[in-house]
């Protein structure tokens, strides 16, 4: 049992890798990320260390830190939180609870190639994928370039995927690899597009492409509620290893 809560704990850590913060402080074992407020990933604490500092005192500071930037103090709950009220004492506070999330891995090997051949997968961050994801999740110029800062020249292997049709993209994601774990994120598809395969194909193709890379399993973060893509996914072998919610300061007080 301990052996496998540390293999989940150290998934946790690859996949705050995997969606990166543009900043992060060190604050008594917790992580407290921050990236121009852009995705709650990347905006919010880890509580996944015990350290010397008492936890209201560490919330009071992560809470300060975030109001500074005018963002609303955000709390990653994991099985892993030190300490593990943690959840109790924000809820105490009047963190609200928002996003439940699986966190579902499979093997790669039985993953089979996607069916589309038009599918176009670079290992860098392209001005054509940028745009790709800007139109379709509907970004910002701001959280456009949030984007290519958190993805450019990082040390660990990626992969942008997307597809087009009629000269227009209908779907694009992107696959991040560590320590033989390949990461599915932001997968979208344009809602005029749904329901034609799209989504999977993007999924299958990352994943095989990660496989190549020497990755041996995959993991993804859905949100509980999502039938549609909780339903790709367990078609595609994928299960539950463990849950995660957020705490939200409500309108940025607790």
């Amino acid at each position: 049992m301990e052996a496998i809560a540390a293999e989940y704990k150290r998934l946790e850590e690859i996949s705050l890798n995997g969606w990166p913060a543009l900043q992060t402080v060190l604050l008594g074992g917790w992580l407290v990320r921050f990236a121009d407020g852009y995705t709650k990933r990347s905006n919010s604490v880890s509580a996944i260390y015990d350290g010397f500092t008492k936890a209201d005192e560490k919330i009071r500071i992560c809470e300060a830190l975030y109001r500074a930037r005018g963002l609303a103090p955000v709390f990653k709950v994991t099985p892993f939180v030190h300490p593990g009220d943690l959840d109790d004492r924000l809820r105490s506070r009047g963190y609200g609870k928002i996003d439940h999330t699986l966190v579902k891995t499979a093997p790669l090997a039985g993953i089979e190639a996607p069916s589309r051949e038009d599918l176009t997968l670079t290992e860098e961050i392209t001005e054509v994928w940028l745009d790709a994801v800007t139109e379709l999740q509907r970004l910002t110029p701001s959280q456009r370039e949030t984007t290519r800062r958190m993805f450019a020249n990082r040390p660990l292997k990626q992969g942008f995927a997307m597809l087009e049709e009629n000269g227009r993209p209908v779907a694009c994601g992107l696959a991040v690899i560590e320590d033989g774990w390949a990461g599915l994120y932001d997968i979208v598809t344009a809602p005029e597009a749904r329901g034609r395969g799209f989504g999977e194909a993007i999924t299958r193709g990352l994943f095989r492409y990660a496989h190549k890379l020497g990755a041996r399993m995959g993991y993804l973060l859905v949100v509980r509620d999502n039938a549609a893509a909780n339903g790709l996914y367990d078609k595609l072998g994928f299960e539950t290893v463990y849950e995660y919610w957020y705490r939200i300061g409500t309108n940025g007080k607790a």
